[in-house]
Formats: structure tokens, C-alpha cells, sequence
């Protein structure tokens, strides 16, 4: 062959080496054909508030697998909460990683009784009952993250897998826990408002998994980029975030929702359904 062939098929294969996915084999089959609860089984009147006990268990008691985030607190306490600041959840212009986790259990999620939970206690509460879809905040401290909540989860006696939208993150687990299912959360480049031009269309483009090598890829509901689409083809598991329509389940593996009570399980084969 000659040197300009060789070239060609270089070019050819860089695409599938840069987005090619991890394998999942049976790891993936816990989490295939569910619909998850986006931050636990909350309500749009924030009467049972996201992240929170009330909301995980209301959705383990109906047989949902869920979706939830972790990050830490000043005092290095694994605690869910989803936004960086605690503005819109409890009415406070701090960062969640600026107060103690005493600090953080004082506060009301969205004037409920209800507080912001340890993932410990997390853990505790669901207890093995449904798959956890676990998403890892991206911050200063990753690292540390990361240990704690891999600790955390090798003493947990249920299926779990992590997602992250930082690749750093899931690559992390790739080379410290290959034992589980790692996702890359993704959505389209325009939506990475925070970051630098460049940045937003690898993350976008999920042109980074040969870092992480995830098993699945959750991308918002939406179009996806022919990158996602090859990735899929590839292999990894199709994840859509976040739905309010049981007709996202279509060309999904698994689903995350919120606001409306899909069945727990879909797909061809009647009994995958309860």
C-alpha cells in the first residue's frame, strides 16, 4: 500500500478512535429499558423538593430508578445538590462548597422540612431497591470527590453507575473503578455558555471520549450530532436527559424525566414491563 493510503486510513480511523465508547457488556443491563427520576421523584409545586429524601424514596417506593448529584462541602462531606450555588433551592448566595455540611442540613430545600441529604444517607435510604444513576459535579476539588464517592459506593449493596459532565471525572473512574458503568453527560455546544469556544465543541461533540471511554452517553433530549450518533453506533448505551414526554423513550436505552409518571420499564419484550 502506499504512504498516502496508509495516511487515508489514518484519517478514517481517528473519528472512531476519538469517539469510541467503552464497552458495557452486562453492566449496562440493569439500567437498559428504565426511566429514571431526574433528582429523585420531586413535584413541579416544590412541595417535595429535588435532591431530597422525600423525593428519592417516593421514587424507589414506585419502582423508578433515579438520577442524582453529588458534590462537596466545605468540611469534604459527599452531599446532594445539583446547583453550585444554593440560590434557587434555598434562597442563599453561597456556594455550596463555602459552608460546612452542618451549615448546609440547617437549611430548608425549597421552604420544605425537607434538608439538603449526605449521600451516605442517600444511600442508606434507597438501599439496593432501584438502579442509581449518580452524576458527579465537576468543581476545584474533583479529586477528592471522586475517592469519597467511590468509597461511598464500594460499601453500597446496589446497582449504581456515575455520569459526569466533565470527562476528567468519568476517565478518572475509567482508570480507578472500571468495575462500573460510567456515563459522559453531554448536550449541544451552544449550551456550554461558561466555557471557551474550543471547549464547547469538544464537549459537545463528546470528541473527549478517548480520555474516559464511557459506556453511555447522556445527551439532552434533542437532535444529536453525528459524533454522538457514530458513538452509539459504536456501542454505548443511548441515555436521554431530561424528558417530560414518555415518548422520548423511542431510540433510548434508558430515559431520565421528571413531572409526568412514565412505567418503569419500556422496550419490545413485554417482560421488561411492571
Amino acid at each position: 500500500m502506499k504512504k498516502s493510503g496508509f495516511v487515508a486510513l489514518g484519517l478514517l480511523a481517528l473519528p472512531i478512535w476519538l469517539l469510541a465508547p467503552g464497552r458495557g457488556g452486562k453492566k449496562n443491563d440493569p439500567f437498559r429499558g428504565r426511566n429514571f427520576a431526574h433528582r429523585g421523584l420531586h413535584t413541579p409545586d416544590k412541595q417535595i423538593p429535588e435532591n431530597s429524601l422525600a423525593a428519592f424514596g417516593r421514587a424507589a417506593d414506585a419502582g423508578y430508578g433515579m438520577e442524582l448529584d453529588v458534590q462537596l462541602s466545605r468540611d469534604g462531606q459527599v452531599v446532594v445538590f445539583h446547583d453550585d450555588d444554593l440560590l434557587r433551592v434555598c434562597g442563599r448566595e453561597e456556594r455550596v462548597d463555602e459552608l460546612t455540611w452542618p451549615e448546609l442540613h440547617a437549611l430548608s430545600l425549597c421552604g420544605t422540612d425537607e434538608r439538603i441529604p449526605l449521600f451516605s444517607r442517600m444511600l442508606e435510604l434507597v438501599n439496593g431497591r432501584t438502579p442509581l444513576i449518580v452524576e458527579l459535579k465537576s468543581g476545584k476539588r474533583n479529586r477528592e470527590l471522586c475517592r469519597k464517592t467511590l468509597a461511598l459506593l464500594r460499601e453500597y449493596r446496589g446497582e449504581v453507575c456515575i455520569e459526569s459532565f466533565d470527562p476528567r471525572i468519568v476517565a478518572w473512574f475509567r482508570f480507578h473503578a472500571p468495575e462500573l458503568l460510567r456515563g459522559q453527560l453531554a448536550q449541544p455546544p451552544e449550551l456550554y455558555k461558561n466555557q471557551p469556544l474550543p471547549a464547547r465543541y469538544f464537549l459537545g461533540y463528546t470528541l473527549l471520549n478517548f480520555l474516559s471511554r464511557p459506556q453511555f452517553i447522556a445527551y439532552k433530549i434533542g437532535p444529536r450530532p453525528f459524533t454522538v450518533r457514530l458513538a452509539e453506533k459504536l456501542g454505548a448505551m443511548r441515555v436521554g436527559w431530561t424528558s417530560h414526554d414518555p415518548a422520548n423513550e423511542a431510540g433510548r436505552d434508558a430515559v431520565i424525566f421528571e413531572f409526568y409518571r412514565p412505567d418503569t420499564h419500556f422496550g419490545s419484550d413485554p417482560h421488561d414491563h411492571r
